[in-house]
C-alpha cells in the first residue's frame, strides 16, 4: 500500500493506549501511550535495561560500563514519518544522577536515517524538553528513543508525557488502494464463475470491458449496482464475465479509465497455489535443515532448536518451574506462526486439515492429491502421499508432547512449548538463544491430541501399521487422561514468549475427539460423547465442536444413518448461510461477522467457511456451493476493499511483509520475504498492535489491514490458516 502526502478527513477512533491527535496546526500525535498511565506497551527497552511503569512514568535501570549511547535505550518503534515534514519531540525526564542522554527520532531499520538527535541534560528534578527536526524519509518504521548508554555509573531514568507531533496525514488517513476495479489478481478458472467488484459512487450501471493482454476488448457489458457495502464503506458495482472461457494471460477489466490489475484465465488456476500453500509447512519445520534443493538458496537455513549453540534446543526441554520434574524430547513439528512456539491445539487442527485433505482426495479420486512427489520435501519418492508425509511431521511432535506413563498426569498433553521471552525480529530459528520450556498439560491439548491421533490411526493403517498403532494408543490414552482431568485449562495470562491459546470450555474438544475415535474404532462408548454440531459460527482452534459433523459427513458409512442425515442437513444449512452472506456483500467474503467487526485471522474465517461450502458441494454437487468457493478465492486474492491479495506471491499487490521471525526482509534485506503461498491474517478490527494503531485508526472493518512486519494483529501467519488455504486451493481445481 502507498500513502499519499495529503490530509484526508477520516473519522478518528481512539484505541486503548493511543494518544489523542494533536491539532492539525501543529501536526498529529505520532506516539502511543506517552503518559504511561498504567502499562508501558508499546514502549520497549534494551535487553540490558530493564524498565517498568512507576507512578505513571516509564522508568529504566541504566547499566554502567557501556560505551555508546545506543547501547542502552528506551524507545517506541513503528512511528510513521513523512518526508519533508517537521516534527516536534517533547518529554519530561529525571535521572538519579546528573547525566546527559540523547533524544532521537530516526528509522528503526537500516539505513537508520536520523530526523533528530539532541542532547538532554537530566537531573533529579523533572525537566521538560522540546526538540524539532525535519524528516527526510517517508516511512512507517520510525523510532522515538532516549539513548542513555555510555554511563560510568548505574542510575535510574524516568520518562513521562512523551509526545511527537508532526506530519499532515491524520492517523489512519491517506490510504491509496489503487484502481477501484478489483479482481482476483492471480487467475480465474476458465469453466468457473468470473466477476469483478468496482468501487464507484454511481447509482446507475456502468459499462465494463474485458481486455486481453494486447488491449483488445474480448467481452463487455454493464455492471450490476450492488450498493453500499457496510464492511468496507464502499459503494460497489459487479461486472460478470463468467461466459468468457478462453484461457490466457494478462487480462484486465476496465470501467471507464479505471483498469484492474492483470490476471490469467486457466483450466486449473490453483494447482501452483495448492503446492505452495502446502510447501509452507516444510519451510516452518523445526528440528530439520531446510535445504536449498527443496526451497532454493534464499530460504535454506540450518535446523532450528536442535541444541547447537547458541540454541538451547528441543531435544531435552524442561517444564516451567513448578510444573513438572522431567524433560522431554519435543523436537520436530512446525513453528506455529510468526514466533518459534509450537502449540498442540493449533498444530492438531492443522494436521487434521492436511489429513482430511488426503481423505477427501481418496474418496474423490483426486490422483494429484494422492501423489508422492507432489511437494519438494525430503520424503518425496517414499511411496507415501506427500500431504501425509507433511502431516506426519507434526503428528510425531504431538505424540512427543504426551506426559510419560510413569509421571503424574500420565497421558495428558503439554499445552505448548516456546521461548522464555519474545525473540526479536529477525531471529532465524538456529540463532534463537532463549531457554525453552514445556507448559502445563491442558485438557484442550489432550483432546486435540486424541482427535488427531485417532484420525492418524485410521489413515496410516494403509501406509504404516506400526505408526498407526502408536497414534491409536496415544489417542486412547489421551482420551482416558482427559476424562480423569476434565478441567485443566491453559491460562490466558501465560502469554510471554508465546501465545496463550487459552480455552476454558472443552465440551467441543471432547465431542470432536469422540467423533474421531468412534470413526476409527467403532466403539459405541465414544458415540454417546459426540454432543456438538456445526453452527454458523463454524470452527477454529478454540471452537472445534463443528469438526464432529465434518468427520461424520466425511465418513458416512462409519456412523449411524440418523447421525449422518442430521450432520448432512446442518452442513448444507450452514453452507447456505455462507453463500447468502457472500452474495449480500460487494466483495465476496462468505464470512460476514454478525457484530460488524473483523476478528484476528479473518482470512481463516473466510477459508474455513469455504471449506464448509466445499463439503456442501461434495454432498450435493450443487454448483452454487463450488461457485461460492471460487468467489471466496477471489476475495483472498484481491477482489476486496483493499485491492490486496492476502497470499504472498499471488497477485500484483500481494502481501509480502507477513509477521514472521525469519521471513523478515523488511527489517533485514539479507533475509527473504515469505515464499509464495503464505496467507496473511487479514483485516482485524481490534488493532491490537502498535503498527495497526498508528496507521489504521478509523478503518472500515474490512480495511483494518496493513502489510507491515510489525503488525502481528493483522499480518501474522499461522499453520491452521495455511492448512485451510491448501484445502480449498485443492478443492478449487478438483471440484
Amino acid at each position: 500500500m502507498k500513502t499519499k502526502l495529503i490530509a484526508i478527513g477520516l473519522p478518528l477512533v481512539l484505541v486503548a493506549g493511543a494518544a489523542l491527535p494533536a491539532t492539525a496546526a501543529e501536526g498529529y500525535e505520532r506516539v502511543l501511550n506517552g503518559t504511561f498511565d498504567s502499562v508501558k506497551t508499546p514502549w520497549w527497552s534494551s535487553g540490558n535495561t530493564p524498565s517498568r511503569v512507576e507512578s505513571g512514568r516509564l522508568c529504566a535501570d541504566i547499566p554502567a560500563g557501556t560505551v555508546n549511547p545506543w547501547q542502552s535505550m528506551i524507545g517506541q518503534n513503528d512511528v510513521p514519518l513523512e518526508a519533508g515534514q517537521p516534527y516536534t519531540l517533547r518529554f519530561t525526564a529525571t535521572a538519579t544522577k546528573n547525566v546527559t542522554v540523547r533524544a532521537t527520532v530516526q528509522l528503526a531499520v537500516p539505513p537508520s536515517t536520523t530526523t533528530m538527535n539532541k542532547a538532554a541534560a537530566l537531573t533529579s528534578t523533572p525537566k521538560t524538553f522540546e526538540f524539532t527536526g525535519t524528516s527526510t524519509v517517508a516511512s512507517r518504521n520510525g523510532q522515538v528513543a532516549i539513548q542513555a548508554g555510555g554511563a560510568t555509573e548505574a542510575y535510574t531514568l524516568c520518562l513521562d508525557d512523551v509526545s511527537l507531533t508532526g506530519g499532515i496525514i491524520p492517523p489512519g488517513g491517506g490510504w491509496d488502494y489503487g484502481s477501484p476495479v478489483r479482481t482476483n489478481q492471480h487467475a480465474y478458472p476458465a469453466s468457473g464463475t468470473k466477476r469483478a467488484s468496482i468501487a464507484d459512487s454511481s447509482t446507475t450501471p456502468l459499462p465494463w470491458q474485458l481486455r486481453d493482454a494486447a488491449g483488445q476488448v474480448v467481452a463487455s457489458g454493464e455492471t450490476q449496482v450492488k450498493g453500499d457495502d457496510a464492511m468496507t464503506r464502499d459503494h460497489v458495482h459487479i461486472a460478470d464475465f463468467t461466459s468468457y472461457r478462453t484461457a490466457g494471460t494478462g487480462y484486465t477489466v476496465a470501467v471507464g479509465d479505471q483498469v484492474s490489475y492483470p490476471f490469467d484465465i486457466a483450466a486449473k488456476p490453483y494447482d501452483s497455489l495448492r503446492r505452495d500453500a502446502l510447501a509452507y509447512f516444510y519451510h516452518n519445520r523445526s528440528g530439520l535443515p531446510i535445504e536449498a534443493k527443496y526451497v532454493g538458496d534464499a530460504y535454506a537455513r540450518p535446523a532450528g532448536h536442535v541444541g547447537v549453540a547458541p540454541n538451547k534446543g528441543d531435544i531435552s526441554v524442561p517444564c516451567q518451574p513448578g510444573v513438572c520434574d522431567y524433560s522431554l524430547d519435543v523436537s520436530g513439528g512446525w513453528y506455529d506462526a510468526g514466533d518459534h512456539g509450537k502449540y498442540v491445539v493449533n498444530g492438531a487442527l492443522a494436521a487434521w486439515q492436511l489429513m482430511d485433505l488426503y481423505e477427501r482426495s481418496l474418496y474423490r479420486l483426486d490422483i494429484e492429491g494422492l501423489r508422492d512427489g507432489l511437494l519438494a520435501i525430503p520424503e518425496q519418492d517414499n511411496r507415501v502421499p506427500d500431504v501425509l508425509d507433511e502431516a506426519r511431521w507434526e503428528v510425531e511432535f504431538l505424540l512427543k508432547m504426551q506426559v510419560p506413563a510413569d509421571k503424574p498426569l500420565a497421558g495428558m498433553a503439554h499445552h505448548k512449548i516456546h521461548d522464555l521471552a519474545w525473540t526479536p525480529h529477525p531471529t532465524i530459528p538456529h540463532n534463537d538463544a532463549q531457554p525453552r520450556y514445556l507448559h502445563a498439560p491442558s485438557t484442550a491439548a489432550t483432546l486435540n491430541l486424541a482427535a488427531a491421533g485417532a484420525q492418524c490411526a485410521r489413515i496410516w493403517k494403509l501406509w504404516d501399521r506400526a505408526f498407526a498403532q502408536r497414534c491409536l494408543t496415544a489417542a486412547e490414552t489421551a482420551w482416558q487422561a482427559a476424562l480423569a482431568n476434565p478441567s485443566r485449562f491453559a491460562p490466558r495470562e501465560d502469554s510471554v514468549g508465546g501465545g496463550p491459546y487459552d480455552d476454558t470450555n472443552v465440551t467441543d474438544e471432547f465431542s470432536w475427539a469422540a467423533a474421531e475415535l468412534y470413526a476409527t474404532t467403532g466403539n459405541r462408548d465414544f458415540l454417546s460423547k459426540v454432543t456438538t454440531t456445526l453452527t454458523p459460527a463454524g470452527f477454529s482452534w478454540k471452537d472445534t465442536g463443528a469438526l464432529a459433523d465434518l468427520t461424520i459427513v466425511r465418513l458416512p458409512f462409519r456412523f449411524p444413518i440418523d447421525r449422518v442425515l442430521a450432520a448432512r442437513s446442518r452442513v448444507l444449512q450452514v453452507a447456505d448461510g455462507h453463500v447468502r452472506d457472500l452474495k449480500s456483500q460487494g466483495y465476496p467474503n462468505p464470512s460476514k461477522p454478525s457484530d460488524g467487526l473483523y476478528a484476528w485471522g479473518s482470512t481463516s474465517a473466510t477459508t474455513n467457511a469455504a471449506v464448509i461450502m466445499a463439503m456442501a458441494y461434495d454432498l450435493s454437487l450443487k454448483r452454487e456451493y463450488s461457485d461460492a468457493v471460487l468467489e471466496s478465492m477471489d476475495y483472498l486474492l484481491g477482489r476486496n476493499g483493499l485491492n490486496q491479495s492476502f497470499v504472498s506471491g499471488y497477485g500484483e499487490r500481494a502481501s509480502k511483509n507477513q509477521h514472521h521471525r525469519h521471513w523478515a526482509h523488511q527489517v533485514d534485506p539479507r533475509l527473504p520475504n515469505p515464499p509464495a503461498g503464505a496467507l496473511a491474517g487479514g483485516p482485524n478490527s481490534g488493532l491490537q498492535d502498535p503498527v495497526a494503531q498508528q496507521n489504521l485508526r478509523g478503518c472500515a472493518p474490512a480495511k483494518c489491514y496493513i502489510d507491515e512486519l510489525g503488525s502481528w494483529s493483522t499480518n501474522e501467519v499461522a499453520i491452521n490458516w495455511n492448512s485451510s488455504l491448501a484445502w480449498i486451493a485443492a478443492f478449487a481445481d478438483t471440484r
